[in-house]
């Protein structure tokens, strides 16, 4: 896992090693400042130094000091452009890989994780990079070199820390195995916390209409409580290492003071030489305590890491065929022996056993009870999904033959859900064609019966949407996403129930355009009303994810039940 995440440093390896290199210069400096001192104490006060020496000694300290500050202030400089540059790379390549995700690869594991991954988990990462870079390489060194000071002033007084390190090491694994386990709960429940936050702003207008703010404030303090609740289980392992730390770096302390002045008593040390003893076990003791920290960093990230990398280990469902046929001859549509499963599992299954033709240039009416299947039928046409059993061919060819690009980009679907990104209007049309100039906006705005409304608006198809597209209403957002799979100009269109905002006249309107400008290409329209595909050419309809009939609209009306109680009831409902 590490060396997977490692490769992510890229451009940035040089401010990698330069931060280590500088915080080792800045060790060197730190350990030869105490010495320094026991030689002004020892040699400069207390010996035939004077103060010239004093001075000249002094001075170097000064200069030590002055070099141990610019290597830290150097480190820190590069450690930081090192882990942001890291992080920054790391997020790139888990984008990346998420947009190569099928529909399945994105349910497995929910929009709020993968969020939560992108944002928590990398910046705990991006921490604990820090922390290796700088004090996994200061602690280390800094804990070697005061060691060898210390055994070189007294090799006896310094075994105290033989009896300390163990001790430490103790401590530190069993922290880590305890708490490893209660940090994956931890991001569990921000995970939980992420989708709540989601859930509740994408709706917003929902709560605030039905009057449910109460609710989903309580809805969010109980995952913001859950997380709070999980986060202190698991820093409650973590806390116990910094006082056992200091109970071990205190001991340390007390024991070497109360052996040393018996030395400095009997005549076997000096006074400077026991100051400088006890400055280099501060640095030992600092040094340990900063491995703690690295630790604790370590096993915080930890399961990050493991998060980040079942994102970037997992196996897209869907593989492009990248020697595949770069393109799509026509509309035609084949199903053979077509069933699907979201979970692969053939006794789960959403369809059943589909087959069926469609010429190219068919209008095709879909129409079902709700679960019947209708939107998984479709979104096996591009290849949102794959089939589970069966074939499905396009322009006489295995969808799974062609290049992905290739296939969807003849095929335009307008989904449930009318997605649209801030922007301006004509920004969101050219999604469908990055290059369409105004009159092709204009032509494929007529055709979805859009222009009317944009060029109402004062700055027309300049008119700057917020997210969502939250200025237009329900129906103004349906005809701009069908204009802008209309600029595709694909071989296949697909209206997923995508003027069910809209008046029957306009209904019609964009029917009779589609007949008229859309004769070559092959037109899939899911619908509730039967007035929406009343006139197609034929009529599929879906009764618990199998075919249960296929006819024209007065051929179903005669002979299939489920179509003419759907048309009887809404009968009654315009009357």
């Amino acid at each position: 896992m590490l060396t997977k995440l490692l490769k992510c440093v890229g451009k940035y390896k040089l401010p990698a090693v330069l931060s280590p290199i500088f915080i080792s210069l800045e060790v060197v400096m730190e350990i030869f400042i105490p010495l320094l001192m026991a030689k002004i104490i020892d040699v400069g006060i207390k010996g035939s130094g004077g103060i010239s020496y004093i001075i000249k000694v002094g001075g170097l300290m000064v200069l030590m000091s002055m070099l141990s500050l610019i290597f830290g202030v150097l480190s820190g400089k590069y450690a930081s452009i090192a882990s942001t540059g890291f992080a920054k790379n790391v997020r790139k390549k888990m984008f990346d890989k998420i947009q190569d995700f099928s529909f399945a690869n994105v349910d497995r594991f929910s929009t709020a994780s993968l969020v939560t991954r992108l944002t928590t988990d990398i910046t705990f990462v991006q921490h604990a990079f820090m922390m290796v870079i700088r004090m996994m390489v200061r602690s280390p060194v800094m804990l070697i070199s005061a060691t060898v000071m210390a055994f070189s002033i007294n090799s006896k007084l310094a075994r105290v820390f033989l009896v300390a390190i163990p001790v430490l090491a103790c401590a530190l694994i069993t922290v880590s195995i305890k708490a490893f386990p209660l940090f994956r709960q931890m991001f569990t429940k921000y995970d939980n916390m992420n989708s709540a936050v989601q859930e509740s702003l994408v709706a917003i207008r929902v709560v605030k209409a039905y009057d449910r703010g109460e609710y989903e404030d309580e809805k969010f303090a109980k995952a913001a409580s859950d997380v709070m609740d999980a986060q202190r289980r698991a820093e409650r392992i973590l806390i116990m290492n910094m006082p056992i730390m200091q109970i071990v770096m205190y001991a340390c302390i007390i024991t070497v003071l109360w052996l040393g002045g018996n030395l400095i008593a009997v005549g076997g040390m000096d006074t400077g030489e026991l100051i400088s003893f006890i400055s280099y076990i501060t640095q030992i003791l600092m040094s340990l305590m900063g491995l703690s920290m690295c630790f604790v960093s370590i096993i915080m990230s930890r399961a990050s890491i493991v998060r980040i990398c079942e994102v970037l280990d997992e196996d897209v469902d869907i593989k492009n065929n990248v020697e595949g046929k770069t393109s799509v001859e026509n509309g035609e549509i084949v199903f053979d022996k077509v069933s699907f499963s979201y979970s692969k599992d053939k006794a789960k299954l959403a369809l059943r056993d589909i087959s069926f033709t469609i010429g190219s240039g068919e209008t095709i009416g879909i129409i079902g009870g709700t679960g019947s299947g209708k939107t998984s039928l479709v979104q096996l046409i591009p290849r949102l999904y794959d089939v589970t059993e069966g074939n499905i061919y396009v322009g006489g060819t295995d969808v799974r033959d062609y290049d992905l690009e290739a296939l969807r980009s003849s095929v335009a679907m307008v989904l449930q859900n009318n997605v649209l990104f801030s922007g301006t209007i004509a920004e969101n049309l050219r999604w469908g064609y990055e290059n369409a100039t105004e009159e092709e906006l204009e032509a494929a705005c007529r055709s979805a019966a859009a222009h009317d409304f944009i060029t109402a608006f004062p700055d027309g198809y300049e008119t700057f949407l917020g997210q969502g597209g939250v200025n237009l209403s329900g129906g103004q957002k349906q005809r701009v996403c069908i204009a802008r799979a209309l600029l595709k100009k694909p071989k296949i269109i697909i209206l997923d129930d995508s003027t069910s905002a809209v008046d029957t006249a306009t209904d019609k309107k964009i029917r009779d355009a589609f007949r008229s400008e859309l004769s070559n290409t092959t037109k899939i329209i899911i619908a509730q009303r039967i007035s929406s595909i009343s006139d197609a050419d034929r009529i599929i309809v879906l009764d618990d994810g199998a075919v249960n009939a296929i006819g024209t609209h007065d051929e179903l009306l005669a002979s299939n039940e489920i179509y003419r109680e759907v048309y009887e009831s809404q009968q009654k409902v315009v009357e």
